[in-house]
């Protein structure tokens, strides 16, 4: 009767240790796909940024931020947060209106450079566990000529 007594306590605390394991990995799992998914969708939103750079006409309009979100409520934990930022390099003649927002001084341009622009796209995500808890950023960076 002890050694049953024994063993039922014994296989009890092997379970409770199985399901605890078992609820960790599912919280890593849920992590590493939130953060990969904010990841392509950094990359998506930046060849997004690409395409509308390329479409726009500088000399009516400059475009420098693009803003989204993707799921029902990301302050919530349950989706995404984008905002993308466009700086231009290049001379006025190239970069049209959007002159003023060089980031860098005309003095390094020639009139034989192409337009570039630098891409930052951000993606901003919560815990859904923890939604009232610190939002996650992915910052992908990338430099674009045109």
């Amino acid at each position: 009767m002890i050694t049953a007594i024994v063993v039922i306590v014994l296989m009890a605390t092997v379970a409770v240790f199985v399901l605890s394991l078992s609820g960790k990995v599912v919280k890593s799992s849920t992590a590493q796909y939130q953060h990969e998914q904010a990841v392509l969708y950094a990359k998506s939103y930046t060849e997004y940024a690409i395409l509308a750079v390329t479409g726009n006409n500088r000399t009516d309009k400059c475009l420098q931020t693009i803003k989204g979100s993707i799921g029902s409520s990301p302050s919530n934990g349950k989706g995404y947060r984008i905002r993308t930022h466009i700086a231009y390099i290049g001379p006025a003649s190239v970069v049209g209106n959007c002159a003023s927002t060089r980031i860098l001084s005309t003095d390094v341009n020639t009139t034989s450079t192409p337009l570039t622009i630098i891409i930052d796209a951000y993606v901003d995500y919560k815990d859904p566990d923890n939604p009232s808890g610190p939002w996650f950023t992915v910052h992908r960076r990338t430099i674009q000529k045109i």
